[in-house]
Order: structure tokens, then C-alpha cells, then sequence
């Protein structure tokens, strides 16, 4: 395991370090509890999360789960009694297995900044992301961005139904799928024989059986209408699968990149306003003095991380140490606090907000291979 030499103290005092700058830039300090309720969470946080999440249960509280990270309760707390704008900052342990690579951490400590602003969010953006990279100014990593909002409005502006935009938004975090996807509704991929039959049957429930499974007749004679119609759309034309797959790959500095996608934009207008998003954020994040000119920005970058994120999204990672998670991740994730407003009964509360969390126990890994 990476950080198995950095004692627990010192981990935990790098920690209080850390929160000790977030409270300096006007954090209010937070705690979340380590036992949250399953149910009504594990959606929020996606299909990576939910598979590596601990789950308990009892009589009385039903399913619960030890918290995989902050912001998600972090939001339910702000929904009830936050003002606003807020900063906040909190340290603790989170949970999450490791069943595929047994030498990284199941439990590790997260000191992180939220901010909750709907003023300026291109200003927001730079602030998490300036104050971020300057506690993590010495340990040589690699600065890369991105924004999934570029990705789910060009989506959004594809010429096809709403049930495959639908498909394709719900599958912006599972890049292999989303693939399999673009190339089937752009007629590049079979039809599986299985379903190619269902489709040619005159009667599908001909030679049907009585009802044994978990859907009902009806159930699966509405899903038979949707394959109907899908197999009825019209395919994607082969213009906007070139645009989709330019637009994906965008990896440049960020003025190289911001050419790019302007240029993009003209064949993909429904891009344009995430394109002036990117380039209000590149100018709030120079005018923090981060060097824009040099910065990365991957239009692909967050698709493997949380689910909840829509917009920004950043990380800081040791080239060197391939071995190693990334030290410090964030984003933005404004339909989180729509989402948790409308569940805490405050709808009109949705907000803005942006966030990122450091590994403390990794910095100090890097600190001690350097010294």
C-alpha cells in the first residue's frame, strides 16, 4: 500500500494543517456523520461508487453506508440551514473498497473546500482550484481540467430522440458504453440476433410461457415498443459522430484547446455556451495566477470519477508515481444541490457550487520520497 509508512499521526496532522488554510480563506468548519443512510444516497454518487460502498443495515435505521466521501452530505446539510454564499471545510475518513487493487487505501483521510456561490461560478472554479494547487505547490504534480458540461450539452444538441439522448446522458461516466452506444444509433454495430428476432416476431408472446419473472406482460410489451421505436429513429449521421469524437478528443493547453472547441462550436452550437463557460474560468484562473497558458484541458477528463459532477472538474497526479491515486480532486456539481433541494423540500435553494478534496496521507508519501 502507497502510504502503509506515513504514521496515522502525522497524517492527522497534515490534515489539520490543511483545514487550517481552508478556515484562513473563510471556511466555516463542518462534520458529516461516518454512518449515512443508503437509500437515499447511493444514486448521487454513481456506478463506481455504489459498487465499492460498505453497507450495513439494522431494524430500526434500514440500510446504511459508511460515507465514501463529504460532498454529498456536505449539500443535504447546506439544503437545510446553510446561508449563503458559504464556504465550508471538514476532514475526515472515508470508505471505499479496493477489490480491484489491493494496495490502495479502503480508508483514508479527505481534508476538502466547498463553495456554495451563485454569484460568479467561473470565479468559484478558480478559487477551489487556485487554493488547491497552491497547498500542493512543491510536490511537482501534473495539473489537468476538463468540464463535463461541454460533453452532455453537445449531447444534448444531437439530432435524435429524446430516449437516446436520454441513454447517452446517463452513460457519460461509463466511456465504453457510451461508445457502444454511439456507434448502435449511428448503424455501425449489429443488431444482437437476439433482439433482431424479438423485433421480426409478428407475435412475440406466441410461444410465451405463464409469468414467472419480476416484470409483467405489460411491462415487457411496453419495452418491446420502445425497441420498435428506437429500431425506427433514423441513425446518427456520420457529421455529428466526427464532431462527438473531436470533441473527445481535445487534449491541449487550455488557449489551444479553447481554439479547438470554438472552432467545433461552429458545427456543434449547442457546445457554444460551455465554450464561453471554459473561457470566463481560464480568465478568473489568471487572474489568481495560475498559468493558464500551461494548463491542460481534457475533454474527456472526470467521465471515471463522480457522477455528480456537471461542469469543472480537475485533478493533481504524480506522474512519477503511476502507482498512486490522484492527490487532490474537484468539480463542479450544480444539479446535486437541485437535486438534494428539492428532496430537502427547498427547492428554490439550488445553487452553484464547486468543491475539492486532498489525500493528506499521499502528500506527505510524496514529501518523504523527495526528501
Amino acid at each position: 500500500m502507497p502510504d502503509q509508512t506515513i504514521s496515522k499521526a502525522a497524517e492527522r496532522a497534515c490534515a489539520a494543517r490543511l483545514r487550517a488554510r481552508f478556515e484562513a480563506a473563510g471556511a466555516e468548519v463542518v462534520d458529516a456523520p461516518m454512518l449515512l443512510p443508503a437509500e437515499t444516497l447511493l444514486d448521487l454518487y454513481g456506478e463506481d461508487i455504489r459498487a465499492r460502498a460498505y453497507i450495513t443495515s439494522d431494524a430500526l435505521r434500514g440500510e446504511q453506508m459508511l460515507r465514501p466521501d463529504f460532498t454529498v452530505p456536505v449539500v443535504q446539510m447546506h439544503m437545510q440551514e446553510g446561508a449563503e454564499p458559504a464556504r465550508y471545510t471538514y476532514s475526515g475518513e472515508v470508505f471505499r473498497r479496493q477489490e480491484d487493487d489491493a494496495a490502495r487505501a479502503n480508508e483514508y483521510l479527505q481534508v476538502g473546500y466547498e463553495v456554495f456561490d451563485r454569484e460568479n461560478p467561473a470565479a468559484a472554479d478558480a478559487e477551489v482550484f487556485a487554493l488547491i494547487s497552491d497547498l500542493l505547490d512543491g510536490l511537482y504534480l501534473r495539473a489537468a481540467t476538463g468540464d463535463i458540461g461541454i460533453l452532455t450539452a453537445a449531447v444534448q444538441g444531437l439530432r435524435t430522440t429524446e430516449r437516446r439522448r436520454a441513454a447517452l446522458m446517463r452513460h457519460i461516466w461509463r466511456p465504453r458504453r457510451f461508445r457502444a452506444l454511439i456507434d448502435r444509433y449511428a448503424g455501425r454495430s449489429p443488431v444482437p440476433e437476439a433482439r433482431a428476432a424479438l423485433l421480426a416476431a409478428s407475435d412475440p408472446f406466441k410461444d410465451a410461457g405463464p409469468e414467472i419473472g419480476l416484470r409483467s406482460r405489460g411491462e415487457v410489451a411496453a419495452r418491446i415498443a420502445i425497441l420498435h421505436e428506437d429500431a425506427a429513429a433514423a441513425p446518427l449521421s456520420g457529421e455529428e459522430v466526427a464532431l462527438l469524437d473531436a470533441l473527445l478528443a481535445v487534449r491541449e493547453t487550455i488557449p489551444n484547446a479553447l481554439e479547438h472547441l470554438h472552432d467545433l462550436s461552429v458545427d456543434l452550437p449547442a457546445i457554444s455556451p460551455a465554450v464561453s463557460r471554459i473561457e470566463a474560468r481560464a480568465e478568473a484562473m489568471e487572474a489568481r495566477g495560475i498559468a493558464v497558458d500551461t494548463l491542460e484541458f481534457e475533454a474527456s477528463y472526470g467521465r471515471t470519477q463522480m457522477e455528480y459532477y456537471d461542469g469543472f472538474v480537475f485533478g493533481f497526479h504524480a506522474e512519477g508515481r503511476p502507482d498512486l491515486p490522484p492527490v487532490a480532486t474537484g468539480g463542479r456539481y450544480d444539479a446535486l444541490t437541485r437535486r438534494l433541494g428539492a428532496a430537502a423540500g427547498h427547492p428554490e435553494r439550488e445553487i452553484p457550487a464547486v468543491g475539492g478534496v486532498i489525500r493528506p496521507a499521499l502528500m506527505l508519501t510524496l514529501e518523504e520520497a523527495g526528501a
